[in-house]
């Protein structure tokens, strides 16, 4: 196969086994380069509370920074228990209001679809007008086993609704921090979904950059549109992780088509895996190409995305959704959604009381408007993704 397109025409013809075959090379090569990149740790904060320069600068040299030991055993147990909650009440085929047990599917008073699907081992993006047509080149598709489920959850939205233990990760003081750090002391909220990769089933990413809106600014610069946190619940390995091009971020909009033909397949030259292992996170700015293959491998990965911009990106920005819904951010708008930084730091205070809880800036002061309570579970938590912002 020397082209996307010859690639893609194969797809479903090729067998699991066949997937893992010609990934394999791959998988081996860019994993090296990966552990050869020196931007993996832990959260070191100095006394003033504020990240290490020295992460923040090979976050901004690579365009990502692998977090080690940042959920400890006991929250990553309570984070996969409530995943799995989740995808056990997720109904039997998107149309269906019951699951596989019988029971009215988990959904009610959710406004927005808390489920995403899509076919085993598909690209249900790559080369469609899909999501503002960011998404130019069809991945290798593969065909799933002959007791594959006719469809598989690709994405869980809304994960601070649907998980409380979400709502308290989203409170994480080292996390906040490196936030701060990244966009500054008053960042503000993108949304947080879950990605689900089930083992031979998980479908793929197709190559993008995630921004839409400031390519063109006359200021745009290597941070205009944020970034995401990816925190893992299971191995994520090179066979089911995301891939991103290092230092990506800089280059502005990248015709994705042409580095696709230039590297002769839709595995693009130089690329590495994002390689974790379980209660890590990592951080990845959300204007490096990145993508992921469809899961032909025997194991699970499932991400907690957290995203967040820098608010001069947001405040009086008017843009269009990926749904093609066009929007204007007040300050109205924000600050709603950014109450949802400080319920999270309260219920994890509430969880986790012998850690320092982060100062969330624009908010400080305004702590016990934002309490973590069956109140404003109601009020503030229900339905809260109708407010996400994209840029």
């Amino acid at each position: 196969m020397t082209s996307a397109t010859a690639t893609a025409e194969a797809g479903p013809s090729l067998t699991v086994a066949d997937h893992a075959r010609a990934m394999a090379d791959y998988m081996r090569e860019g994993t090296a380069r990966a552990y050869a990149l020196p931007n993996r740790g832990p959260i070191v904060l100095g006394p003033d509370g504020r990240l290490d320069p020295s992460i923040l600068e090979a976050y901004w040299t690579y365009g990502f920074y692998v977090f080690t030991g940042v959920v400890g055993a006991q929250e990553l147990a309570e984070l996969r228990a409530d995943v799995d909650r989740v995808i056990e009440g997720a109904p039997v085929a998107p149309d269906a209001t019951v699951d596989r047990h019988g029971r009215p599917a988990l959904g009610a008073g959710i406004v927005k679809p808390p489920y995403r699907w899509a076919k085993p081992l598909s690209d249900p993006l790559g080369g469609t007008d899909k999501n503002n047509g960011r998404h130019p080149v069809k991945m290798l598709e593969a065909r799933p086993a002959d007791d594959a489920p006719e469809w598989t959850v690709q994405l869980l939205d809304g994960n601070l609704h649907l998980m409380e233990s979400c709502l308290r990760l989203y409170g994480h003081p080292g996390l906040l921090a490196v936030a701060a750090a990244i966009n500054g002391e008053d960042f503000v909220p993108y949304n947080e979904v879950t990605f689900v990769k089930e083992p031979g089933l998980g479908p793929s990413v197709a190559w993008h950059q995630d921004g839409t809106t400031h390519w063109t600014s006359p200021d745009w610069d290597e941070g205009a549109h944020g970034f995401n946190f990816m925190t893992q619940l299971y191995p994520s390995t090179a066979a089911n992780c995301v891939w991103m091009l290092p230092g990506s971020h800089k280059l502005g909009k990248v015709d994705i088509k042409r580095l696709v033909a230039e590297s002769g397949s839709e595995r693009i030259a130089g690329a590495v895996p994002m390689l974790c292992e379980p209660g890590e996170t990592m951080v990845l700015n959300r204007q490096c190409v990145h993508g992921s293959f469809a899961n032909s491998s025997p194991d699970r990965r499932v991400t907690l995305n957290e995203g967040f911009f820098p608010r001069r990106r947001v405040l009086n920005v008017t843009t269009k959704k990926l749904n093609g819904d066009l929007v204007t951010y007040d300050e109205a708008h924000i600050a709603e959604r950014s109450r949802l930084i400080q319920l999270g730091i309260d219920a994890r205070r509430q969880r986790f009381p012998d850690e320092t809880p982060f100062v969330y800036k624009p908010l400080a002061g305004r702590e016990n408007e934002n309490r973590w309570s069956d109140d404003t579970r109601a009020r503030l938590l229900a339905n809260y993704n109708l407010r996400d912002m994209f840029i």
